[in-house]
């Protein structure tokens, strides 16, 4: 019956009066959150995280992250709550920020780094999870102990004097722990400190009160229970025996406040949020105290002047001369001396932008990357007392810093793609521990840079120096010859600018819930000095002294350690009277200048070395390495230096200069509080390397070699600090390392340099490139000069680099920032290869450079490589360039034009937009559509004549039947004599186990009657499948394997057969039969890029290749006979796939009489599971080779979700697709328009046409298949899934097109040709009658192409034949039927007959019968009445 052109319309005019389904979402595939959680754990569904609603800590991976591993971190951390955001972090805490709460589910879709089944939040969004149960609590006390309120520290000294250890060490202190060690050491009073720190007492001392916010300021968990609080920064959970000591009763809050001294204060109004900031100008005037004080160096031979810069206008700050309250037991000399500091001039701090940063240089206000942090390597949070300065330091090493929501730190060496530069207004939030900073904001961040300065250090230039220990400040002279000692007048109470090799840094408060310095602590209330100190810490970067007797080390300041005002630090050292040693919680912070710890030497002339001599009473300790004898107004040292005892086999090498021109040795250990040479020469040998290094006394370094022109120390005695495992031994020193090497004198390397020499073939270096080019389209989009970063690793070297570039067939490498490597072309240098990443037609789809990148002088390009410390790898923004010179090119596109390059043409505009195509042996083109879920017409399925594309109304049949969604299932052409059409599984529920099948009839220009048939829950598969695939066997049943149980669902991995092998079960099973299906082990691991797998029969069997892997199975047991290497991905991303979702395409490369060659198959496109990057190659292989390997064909541009079709001359069109994402709706874009022709006649690496150019933007959903006259039939794309078309989405596309290949555009007649027989059993002689324009024989070529049904880029029963013929004239000719159904399983094929290139109208004709019998399945079935028979 015809179809008017009225009913199509009325049908199309029905879609905005009906409601979508679910099904136009689904294939999103979104990670989901697991039913069953780790314990009592429960989640709570998706927040909006407010700058952090979870503050209490937690980590990033960006390979492992599931949502089991962040609750089992935050669980074993003590915290109720866990979240996972951004894919890839975790958070912690007790407690939700205020402002945050629920978000919708689908904000928190982002797929976790390691389970991309589970969802791990979004931007900006938490899954959040729930213990179940309270949060911490206060431990109440036990065994006779009571507690007793919240304490603070004491005004003069400890409120508890006492320290104890606890049993296992501070790590795993419990308030158990610490009240059992202070009743076995005798004291009635306990108090636990800072997480881990037990203190014992008889009373309170020192004036220690109640904390007068109450229990909030013991806030701290335990090191060893995080269940319960051990006090907090200078606050004690105290305890009482028997209440053996009256104390007062406590409250949870107090309703007072106290105020500190210190604490900043500000005049005029600052926001609290946000503030409007340029570059120049600030808008926010604020004054302050104290807190933030630097010391300026004055130089004076008497006075102790400081300056303190800034200050308030009105106030100067003296050190008080005081003589301190001393605790019970010690004994100090005290020499009462006062001590002015004049003010600096009248200028009040403002908030403005900090251009520098100690090393690194601001770089502007920075947006988050897509989908990811802007900098992921590492991450560090302080809310209440974060600054730029506390983040650069936490980022030492990295080469950028930024922070973000004012207390959060990230690092990196890369900005990571998508982070772009905002509006330096955006980053508008205050960093808390600093007003005079900004930190960034919400997804904001102040970006810093490593700008390659150094510290720098003064150092004489010529002539004679001596150095003294001032009072307050030294001085030094640039030439001439300068002899400074002590005059003879009576030392004063100063603050000591230079302790050793150690600057003064001011008065530090401690961090945020733990120790300013946190590495190591020394205890010595009756004779602590600064010196005293300093030799404790020996190695590390830093030494401060709190408490008058306690020395803390360490090699950072811990967040929330910040500057406060000099007149904080007033206790004396008990050891040297004219010294400052802290005060309670404060810190006489100083750090390692950079010097050496021995005197240096300079270029000429002599040097002595002086110190103060100090009057009173001072103790040495007996483990100090250097002897000191005073003399008054000189001091003399000597050191031992000589080598020590070794490890059998290991000889001491001498002392070595480290960092003449970078690191002597690579590989440096854990710093080692105990450290002894013996110590660091076993780390080494159990780690295979053959020499060993020691400096800075705790340092440990070790290698196979020496690098950077390493050489020996001019003073061998240089290398003089005492190792602090045992003294007896010397740890090399600043700068210096005293080398052991195993058996042999170790080899020196020069310093590096550019690696010319050594290359693989035929490569050569080029030059310092530069790199990120800003965009013509957006200043902000950064392009790579070549585009596949392949690694950012520690073994990046010019010669792996170039070999994986060229492996993948690029002609050009480029090496960066030491660490990373980059892949592309020459011609990239010219013309960027940047596809947009937007799934939004209007966004940019292709950026374009803003300006050529330049050679640069070498140089520049200093970076040392991380791999091979003997060459340099680029640097910033520079590459070091390698390209292709050898005599043929790595790869050759051809360009065809005119008619050669074939041409695409509108066939018809279509009523439907098709996830299955095929062409029936009835000659006409049948259409199904996702049923239920599309538009709606009522029937999910049309059928197209081509005979009559000129007249709508008898082109389109509107067909009928469908009782199931065939969403997603599985297609083939069954070998039964009807040629009937198959379809299986699909989209939910019963049409999870769908069976379908249509018997094409008609005609051209007559319509057919039949329908197509379905009997849901009688005729079924034996299991639910979706996404899965079908293949006529070699006896003729048909396979079915893979797919998911249901929609976004588990795994399928099996296969089973239809007709179904089980035997009959009634109603027992939904397919009633017994279930026979065969599991696939493979399948189970490879999950979830697998679906439809890409199968095919071989001789030996059956080949299967899923996601980046492929095998054969044997064809009757079904196991592995023969597993494949592993497929190549893309040259940037070895896990990159080809099967759905990370969807490319398969064919078989053309088979020839006689057969004996093996068969070939051929992948092309794909895409890539960490961030959706579509893959520009093809591969292929011979599977059935003895040794079969995988060859890469660059393709001439990315391309996700293509369609391939095989042509009568045994060429392939690729075309549709993709430049950016994975198959599914909404995650794919940047369309390909571009058609590409495969001849697999020509040499590798030059087997691809550049042809033309469509205008239809063919995304998800569309296929591609080779029709009877020779084009090829394009159609579909539902990159949405909503037939209502959203905006910012690409449209569903209903037109159908054609492309015509150049074959049929050269204007040369077409060849006719009839066959004595449709219907052929293997070997048949079969007669053809041709009519051939050219009349030669000898331009005769014959085809078979496989009847395929297409979806999802799959081409299911594709396959190219050229069989055996011979001619006795050019009108006759006699062909042979292919032998077996391992060459040609049974089945519908096309057959060609071609003229030179032109190709006839084909025919269809069927070999190999119906071996099994599917022509009576399935039997006693009405719905599927009449059965073809066989």
């Amino acid at each position: 019956m015809v179809r008017s052109l009225g009913t199509v319309i009325g049908a199309i005019q029905l879609i905005s009066s009906l409601t979508t389904t679910n099904g136009l979402t689904i294939e999103k595939r979104q990670g989901v959150v697991p039913t069953t959680l780790p314990g009592s754990w429960v989640s709570e569904g998706c927040y909006v995280d407010v700058g952090r609603t979870l503050t209490g800590g937690g980590y990033d991976s960006n390979t492992a992250m599931t949502i089991e591993s962040c609750i089992s971190y935050c669980n074993s951390a003590g915290f109720i709550y866990a979240g996972t955001e951004y894919t890839a972090q975790c958070y912690c805490g007790n407690s939700l920020a205020a402002g945050s709460g629920p978000a919708p589910t689908t904000d928190c879709s982002m797929t976790c780094s390691g389970n991309a089944t589970e969802a791990c939040g979004g931007p900006n969004r938490l899954n959040l999870f729930w213990s179940g149960t309270t949060g911490p609590q206060t431990n109440p006390g036990a065994n006779n102990w009571k507690f007793s309120g919240c304490y603070t520290e004491g005004n003069g000294g400890r409120a508890l004097p006492n320290g104890v250890t606890t049993t296992g060490g501070s790590s795993v202190m419990t308030v158990d722990l610490c009240l059992a060690a202070c009743q076995s050491a005798g004291y009635v009073l306990a108090g636990a400190e800072y997480s881990g720190e037990c203190w014992c007492g008889n009373a309170i001392e020192y004036g220690a009160t109640l904390a007068p916010e109450g229990l909030a300021g013991c806030n701290m968990l335990c090191n060893g229970n995080h269940s319960e609080y051990c006090g907090g920064s200078g606050r004690l959970d105290l305890y009482d025996y028997n209440n053996q000591v009256s104390l007062p009763p406590y409250t949870t809050i107090s309703s007072t406040t106290s105020s500190k001294s210190s604490t900043i204060t500000t005049t005029s109004a600052v926001p609290t949020t946000s503030s409007t900031k340029s570059p120049t100008v600030s808008t926010v005037s604020t004054s302050k105290t104290l807190t933030t004080s630097t010391v300026s160096s004055v130089s004076s031979a008497k006075t102790s002047t400081s300056t303190s810069t800034p200050s308030d206008p009105t106030t100067s700050s003296t050190k008080p001369s005081t003589t301190p309250s001393v605790k019970p037991g010690t004994s100090s000399t005290v020499v009462t001396t006062s001590s002015t500091s004049s003010s600096a001039p009248s200028v009040s701090p403002t908030l403005a932008i900090k251009n520098t940063v100690g090393a690194y240089t601001f770089q502007g206000c920075y947006t988050e990357a897509t989908n990811m942090r802007a900098l992921s390597s590492a991450s560090y949070y302080d809310y209440p007392a974060m600054t730029l300065e506390e983040c650069a330091a936490d980022c030492a090493g990295f080469t950028y810093f930024g922070v973000e929501y004012g207390g959060e730190c990230y690092c990196g060496n890369v900005i990571n793609a998508g982070s772009v530069l905002a509006a330096l207004t955006d980053c508008s939030f205050i960093c808390p521990g600093n007003p005079y900073e900004y930190c960034g904001a919400g997804s904001r961040l102040e970006m810093y840079k490593l700008s390659g300065s150094t510290i720098s250090s003064s150092s004489s230039a010529s002539g004679s120096t001596s150095s003294s220990a001032p009072l307050v400040s030294s001085s030094s002279s640039a030439s001439g010859s300068t002899s400074s000692s002590a005059p003879s007048v009576s030392p004063t109470l100063a603050i000591k600018n230079n302790v050793g090799a150690y600057t003064f840094q001011g008065c530090y408060t401690e961090a945020t819930n733990m120790r300013a310095l946190s590495s190591a602590s020394y205890y010595d209330y009756t004779a602590m000095t600064l010196e005293e100190c300093a030799t404790d810490c020996a190695g590390f970067t830093y030494f401060g002294v709190e408490y008058g007797g306690e020395c803390y080390c360490g090699n950072i300041i811990n967040a929330g350690s910040v500057l406060t005002a000099l007149t904080d630090c007033s206790f004396t050292c008990p050891g040297n009277p004219y010294e400052y040693c802290g005060a309670g919680n404060r810190l006489e912070m100083y750090k390692l200048s950079g010097s050496t710890i021995s005197s240096s030497s300079s270029a000429s002339g002599s040097t002595s070395a002086t110190s103060t001599s100090v009057t009173g009473s001072t103790s040495l300790k007996s483990s100090t390495a250097t002897s000191v004898t005073s003399t008054g107004s000189q001091t003399s040292t000597s050191t031992s230096s000589s080598a020590t005892t070794t490890q059998t086999g290991w000889v001491y090498q001498g002392c070595w200069v480290d960092g003449l021109n970078g690191r002597d040795l690579n590989y440096q250990q854990p710093d080692n509080q105990q450290n002894t040479v013996e110590a660091c020469q076993a780390e080494c040998a159990k780690l295979g390397y053959t020499i060993a290094g020691l400096e800075y006394a705790v340092q440990c370094f070790c290698d196979n070699f020496l690098y950077n022109g390493a050489a020996l120390a001019a003073d061998q005695t240089s290398c003089n600090t005492p190792c602090p495992g045992n003294t007896a031994e010397m740890c090399g020193a600043g700068n210096r390392l005293s080398l052991y090497s195993f058996n042999e004198k170790p080899k020196v390397y020069q310093p590096p340099a550019v690696q010319t020499t050594g290359l693989p073939a035929n490569w050569v270096y080029k030059g310092c490139l530069q790199d990120n080019i800003p965009s013509n389209e957006d200043p902000n989009e950064i392009l790579s000069t070549f585009p596949y970063m392949v690694w950012n690793n520690a073994s990046n070297a010019p010669v792996p680099c170039i070999e994986q570039c060229q492996a993948f067939g690029f002609n050009a490498a480029g090496l960066e920032y030491g660490s990373e490597c980059f892949c592309g072309d020459v011609e990239n240098i010219q013309i960027a290869s940047a596809p947009g990443v937007s799934t939004n037609p209007g966004a940019t789809q292709f950026y374009t450079r803003s300006a050529i990148p330049q050679i640069v002088p070498d140089s520049q390009c200093n970076s040392v490589c991380s791999g091979n410390g003997s060459y340099l790898c680029g640097s910033g923004n520079l590459m070091s360039y390698y390209a292709w010179d050898g005599p043929e090119p790595l790869y050759n596109f051809n360009f065809p034009t005119g008619t050669a390059a074939g041409s695409y043409s509108l066939l018809i505009g279509g009523v439907v937009v098709p996830l299955m195509t095929t062409q029936g042996v009835n000659g006409k083109a049948q259409f199904i559509e996702k049923y239920g879920s599309g538009e709606p017409n009522g029937t999910g399925a049309y059928e197209l004549d081509l005979t009559e594309i000129n007249d709508w109304s008898l082109a389109w049949r509107t067909m009928t039947g469908l009782e199931t969604d065939v969403f997603c299932s599985a297609g083939l052409t069954l070998p039964d004599k009807a040629g009937r059409i198959l379809t299986v599984g699909g989209w939910a529920g019963q049409s999870n186990f769908g069976v379908r099948m249509y018997t094409p009839d008609g005609g051209p220009g007559v319509f057919g009657t039949n329908e197509w048939q379905e009997d849901s829950g009688v005729l079924s598969l034996q299991v639910p499948r979706w996404y899965p695939s079908a293949m006529v066997m070699a006896n003729g049943s048909i396979m079915i394997i893979g797919g998911e149980i249901g929609s976004n669902d588990a795994e399928q991995p099996t296969l089973e057969l239809l007709p179904a092998t089980g035997v009959p079960v009634g109603g027992a099973t939904v397919s009633g039969y017994s279930n026979t299906t065969v599991y696939l082990e493979f399948l189970d691991r490879t999950a979830p890029f697998n679906l439809y797998p890409f199968v095919c029969v071989v001789p030996s069997g059956i080949f299967v290749a899923y996601y980046n892997e492929a095998r054969i199975l044997d064809e009757k047991t079904f196991q592995t006979i023969k597993t494949l290497p592993n497929m190549p991905g893309a040259v940037n991303d070895p896990t990159g796939g080809r099967t759905y979702q990370l969807e490319g395409s398969m064919v078989l490369l053309p088979q020839h009489a006689p057969y004996t060659d093996n068969l070939g198959v051929l992948i092309c496109g794909g895409s890539t599971s960490n961030g959706g990057y579509p893959i520009d190659n093809c591969i292929s292989t011979y599977p059935e080779d003895t040794n079969p390997t995988w060859t890469i064909e660059r393709m001439p541009s990315r391309r996700v979700m293509p369609c391939m079709a095989g042509l009568p001359d045994g060429t392939y069109v690729i075309v549709n697709g993709a430049q950016h994402g994975v198959a599914g709706f909404g995650l794919g874009g940047d369309p390909n328009y571009n058609a590409v022709l495969y001849d697999p006649t020509k040499p590798i690496n030059s087997r691809m046409s550049i042809m033309a150019n469509t205008t239809v933007a063919r995304l998800y959903h569309s296929e591609a298949i080779t029709l009877l006259d020779g084009r090829v039939m394009i159609s579909g794309s539902d990159p949405t899934g909503d037939y209502n078309q959203p905006a910012g989405e690409w449209p569903e596309e209903y037109r159908v097109e054609v492309f015509t290949p150049p074959y049929l555009l050269s204007n040369l007649p077409r060849p006719t040709f009839s066959v004595n027989s449709s219907d052929w059993a293997y070997g048949d002689t079969i007669q053809l009658n041709i009519n051939l324009p050219s009349g030669l024989a000898s331009n005769i070529k014959i085809s078979m192409l496989g009847s395929v049904v297409s979806t999802h880029g799959n081409a299911m029963g594709q396959r190219t034949i050229f069989p055996a013929f011979s001619c006795s004239s050019a009108s006759s000719c006699t062909m042979t039927a292919p032998p077996n159904a391992h060459v040609a399983p049974p089945g519908w094929f096309m057959i060609f007959v071609l003229d030179g290139p032109t190709p006839a109208v084909g025919q269809f004709i069927r070999i190999g019968k119906d071996p099994g019998n599917i022509g009576l399945w399935p039997a006693g079935n009405e719905a599927f009445a009449p059965l073809p028979g066989i």
